[in-house]
């Protein structure tokens, strides 16, 4: 009682205040003077007083023991699997004493056998000679008159798409692009983009795809650090980008040089081994870092995706994904390398729920391969909203970030109870897909649909840090071998030796695993269940984010002294990014200051939406920063940049009106910042394409990023109006919304989003 006094611990009614575990050594009892015999009466009362006690008891006949567990925790199995363990470590202590604890055995050999071989039984038969290419080459023999991919307005045909390709890789040939020889890929989604990509890989090069709406800082490290040999892009976009000293070609501006070519397959010496693209991910250090990945590990996953979904010539897959991201290239080459029809949204539509659901419906889409699970959420909410529904679809494939059961239940009332809801897992640095689950019921009472079982040709093991495979309900380190794992991080060989180690289960020489960084468990029918991470790293709306990255960023500017940055989810299911920072003495940056210090260098998805001001960051005992116990976060924590204004005109008003529907906000004022104010890049969508729809402007996605205030869009709407060719009509649009109480705008609005929601993307 003294000690529960002294800590104050945090009470819980349901639990022991200090210790949840006892352990009892029952000594031998002494023989009574009397001459009586005494015997231990074992009562069993049904209750437990802590979540698990194991008794010992010394006796005559031996050493007797006895658990106590809670059934709300544990189940029959679970504690009989504890036993064993724990027999198995006495064992093993008694045969070699000399061991440290963390070499001493804990897993029976059956136990071993099923962990390394039974659930990792995966071998499985793929083209093994072929490259990623070939597969498509294969397809356009079969099928060359098939639409391979559509965009708009725009389409191409299988021998087309191919007969473009093959010109666009003799031009790069010529410009000495061959084997090993990395090509930056720099464009807006296009048919010109699916051209590229391919173009590259027949030349025999490998790419690096770069998103035109990264910072321009972002994109000159990444050209400069993969060394780009050659960069491909269109004219629009190379007016946005960083100087490049490299040689550059230009889709649209260079077309005649292309279309000059022959068009038939190239001949090229690349193997599967031979490396096929470079997608960087986010780095701790403040710097992205770029994983290599070879065209074995693509041709084995596309074949197996295809065997378990049964895709084929008369699916139509929409791409979503940027080509930054690396489940874009399942995307992309796993349509074209089964003759599915391809179907582009340019940017703006990709993230806008109501834009995808249309989409959905007017190219009647039957598999969606990368959706992640924010989306998904958005996209259910969106045909609640609308009435859209995106019923009959085939399959839908989740990743990216943890799949909440209630997603799945919520979606399956959208899409229909006949569509195949999957759940892929798996690091850019294993090729896109590591394991699987189909969910067959969204009954479970799990909060999480497990990650599955290790898909074809890849190996699983969840391992300790001193890489001791864990039993079945343990948590270990997800850490992946097999066919897929990349060469490494380009130019970075000491996190390279850091993170894929030798495999420490295999004979085999050169064998690697990949440690995640990732937390799971095995569940005793073979699945992994993820628990989260063991670092700072984390995956919001598909992205995976290193905080120590914003945090290394957000240090330089010159008016913060610390910082931390963490992922909050004070909203279910709704996590943002929370920036924490002790500034300068004397010093008072605004959110907005900081938050455009940052986008000089960081991609919008990278962004903190809220800033928050303290005297000192908060340490544990050991002097490191306490991330339990930082506080809400709060907009009067920082200087606000303004007072509030309410809007003064009708647009205003419109405009406001939605950025509180989008936000879920009351009130809205003329300067308030989207971002600030908790907006994020997929919100940012939404509301760039309601006030399309509204205003009947094309409003570019970047008008928000570069005006994120009321005030700022209403003029960027002006700007637009005077632009247009339909000038005067779309000018009597907005004088028709002035002549509106807000009210009538406001259920104008509401009706045009429900009704014409469809339309104003067609």
């Amino acid at each position: 009682m003294e000690v529960v006094n002294a800590l104050q611990p945090l009470r819980d009614p349901h639990r022991h205040p200090l210790f949840d575990v006892i352990f009892v050594m029952e000594p031998t009892m002494s023989v009574h003077e009397s001459g009586w015999t005494i015997s231990q009466l074992d009562v069993h009362t049904g209750t437990a007083k802590f979540d698990l006690t194991l008794e010992l008891e010394e006796r005559a006949e031996g050493i007797i023991g006895r658990i106590m567990y809670s059934t709300d925790l544990f189940d029959a199995q679970t504690i009989d699997r504890l036993v064993g363990h724990w027999r198995r470590l006495l064992q093993g202590i008694l045969e070699n004493p000399s061991l440290p604890i963390a070499g001493l055995p804990l897993l029976t050999p059956e136990e071993r056998q099923q962990l390394l071989v039974e659930w990792n039984d995966t071998d499985a038969e793929y083209p093994r000679d072929a490259c990623l290419h070939q597969l498509v080459e294969a397809q356009v023999a079969r099928t060359p008159d098939a639409v391979a991919v559509v965009c708009e307005d725009q389409q191409l045909t299988y021998g087309e798409l191919n007969r473009r390709a093959n010109q666009l890789a003799r031009r790069l040939r010529a410009q000495g692009v061959g084997p090993e020889v990395l090509v930056g890929i720099c464009m807006e989604r296009s048919v010109e983009m699916i051209v590229g990509l391919l173009g590259i890989l027949k030349a025999g090069g490998a790419y690096v795809p770069l998103d035109p709406t990264y910072p321009r800082d972002r994109l000159a490290f990444m050209l400069g650090d993969a060394r780009v040999a050659l960069l491909l892009t269109q004219q629009s976009v190379l007016e946005t980008l960083p100087p490049y000293a490299g040689s550059v070609l230009c889709l649209d501006r260079d077309r005649p040089r292309v279309d000059g070519e022959e068009d038939g397959n190239p001949p090229v010496s690349v193997t599967p081994d031979s490396l096929a693209y470079v997608i960087y991910t986010s780095g701790s250090t403040g710097r992205p870092k770029g994983a290599w990945i070879n065209h074995r590990g693509v041709v084995s996953l596309l074949t197996f995706l295809a065997r378990t979904f049964d895709l084929g010539p008369a699916d139509v897959i929409l791409q979503l994904t940027s080509v930054a991201f690396d489940p874009s290239v399942r995307e992309v080459f796993g349509s074209l390398s089964i003759g599915a029809r391809l179907v582009l949204l340019r940017e703006h539509e990709a993230h806008d729920p109501v834009a995808v659901l249309s989409a959905i419906r007017r190219h009647d889409v039957t598999v969606l391969l990368a959706i992640v699970p924010s989306m998904l959420r958005a996209l259910t909410a969106a045909a609640e909203d609308t009435g859209l529904s995106a019923e009959n679809r085939r399959i839908l494939l989740a990743c990216g970030e943890p799949l909440f059961m209630a997603d799945c239940l919520k979606a399956r009332r959208v899409v229909g109870g006949s569509t195949r809801l999957g759940n892929l897992y798996g690091p850019a640095e294993c090729t896109m897909a590591s394991s699987h689950h189909i969910i067959e019921t969204t009954g479970s009472d799990r909060k999480l649909a497990p990650i599955g079982r290790p898909v074809a040709n890849k190996r699983l093991y969840l391992l300790d840090s001193t890489l001791n495979l864990m039993p079945i309900g343990v948590p270990g380190e997800v850490c992946i071998g097999g066919i897929g794992l990349a060469r490494g991080y380009l130019n970075r060989p000491e996190l390279t030796a850091e993170k894929f180690i030798p495999h420490p289960f295999s004979d085999r020489p050169g064998e690697r695993l990949f440690r995640t960084g990732d937390l799971a468990r095995w569940l005793p029918d073979g699945t992994l269940e993820f628990l989260g991470r063991r670092d700072h790293q984390v995956k919001l709306r598909g992205f995976r984010i290193e905080l120590g990255e914003i945090e290394a960023v957000l240090a330089q500017h010159p008016q913060v002294r610390e910082t931390v940055v963490v992922a909050r989810e004070d909203v279910p299911g709704e996590t943002r990014l929370v920036a924490y920072l002790v500034p300068i003495e004397g010093s008072a940056p605004t959110p907005r200051e900081l938050r455009e210090f940052l986008a000089e260098k960081l991609p919008a998805y990278m962004l903190p939406t809220a800033f928050v001001r303290l005297e000192a960051l908060p340490l544990t005992p050991n002097g490191k920063v306490d991330r339990r116990v930082l506080p809400d976060p709060c907009q009067a924590d920082l200087p606000l940049d303004h007072n509030f204004v309410p809007p003064r005109t009708l647009v205003e008003e419109t405009v406001a009106a939605i950025w509180g529907q989008v936000l879920g906000v009351e009130r809205v004022g003329l300067h308030d910042d989207f971002f600030a104010s908790g907006g994020h890049s997929l919100l940012a969508t939404q509301l760039v394409a309601r006030v399309r729809a509204a205003c009947q402007v094309e409003l570019p996605l970047r008008t928000l990023f570069e005006a994120p205030t009321v005030a700022g869009m209403a003029a960027a709407i002006a700007e637009c109006v005077e632009r247009s060719p339909e000038r005067e009509e779309r000018g009597q649009v907005l004088a028709e919304l002035e002549q509106l109480s807000v009210e009538e705008a406001q259920r104008l609005l509401t009706r045009g989003m429900q009704q014409g929601g469809e339309e104003s993307h067609e």
